[in-house]
């Protein structure tokens, strides 16, 4: 996963040729190219409707909105959910904290355009696997904080919050625990603090060097009471993102 090269499969022609109404490309945001979304919308149902908020995965610099790890919350359109799934800009074109405040971005253009979108601008609820379980915790727990929103990418007056969260195996810890966590698992590749790596990439620079950043970085960090409900689910055969990163975020 670490590997720049490697490539997340797309979801299948068959189960996106197979949604009838969808809307394609919106633009959310107009920084740069890759601040757009899919919305799908239940065959059955009526508006307005509760959303999924779909945050795909690829350690921070890869993958896209129509990845196959869609799939999953693509069957919430049959229990009556819109599916809204987003890009955003990775490590490779922005640093932290710029895809979560892409993702706020677009919450707040779905609010700002509820009435047309035939959304519930009060039912969102954000999923994601990996990096996007990441994001998606980030989005659930750091609602109204100015450092994580920048208004200035459009629909200041909307809010930004999400009403539930599923997170999925996110290094929701704090990235400089991860190697260690590794080991002591005796699976995987201990190479998270490595220059190269996602989370370095992400941050800007080799984590080993900038301690204080991972600390803020960290969604555990940002755990109040006042936080919408979660999900959180792991393996504990992970060997990419150790489980104790997810077992931290639980115990906050």
């Amino acid at each position: 996963m670490q590997d720049p090269k490697f490539v997340i499969p797309k979801l299948p022609d068959k189960i996106f040729n197979s949604i009838k109404k969808k809307k394609l490309e919106v633009k959310y945001a107009n920084v740069s190219p890759n601040q757009t979304l899919d919305i799908y919308y239940p065959d059955n149902g009526k508006a307005p409707y509760p959303v999924i908020f779909h945050v795909h995965g690829g350690a921070f610099m890869i993958g896209t909105k129509r990845d196959d790890n869609l799939e999953p919350m693509l069957r919430g359109l049959s229990r009556g959910y819109v599916v809204v799934s987003l890009d955003y800009r990775m490590s490779r074109e922005a640093r932290f904290p710029a895809f979560i405040w892409d993702c706020k971005a677009a919450l707040r253009y779905l609010r700002g355009n509820a009435k047309e979108l035939e959304i519930d601008p009060l039912r969102i609820g954000a999923w994601g696997p990996s990096s996007g379980g990441y994001t998606v915790a980030m989005l659930g727990l750091t609602a109204n904080n100015p450092a994580f929103e920048d208004l200035s990418l459009g629909y200041p007056a909307e809010d930004s919050s999400v009403q539930a969260v599923v997170d999925w195996c996110g290094p929701c810890g704090n990235f400089l625990k991860m190697d260690e966590e590794i080991k002591a698992n005796k699976i995987g590749i201990p190479d998270h603090n490595e220059k190269d790596s996602p989370e370095s990439r992400i941050l800007g620079t080799k984590i080993t060097e900038i301690p204080e950043l991972c600390e803020l970085a960290a969604p555990y960090h940002y755990v109040t009471k006042n936080v919408p409900p979660f999900l959180i689910q792991h393996g504990q055969a992970d060997p990419v993102v150790p489980v104790q990163q997810s077992e931290t975020l639980a115990q906050a």
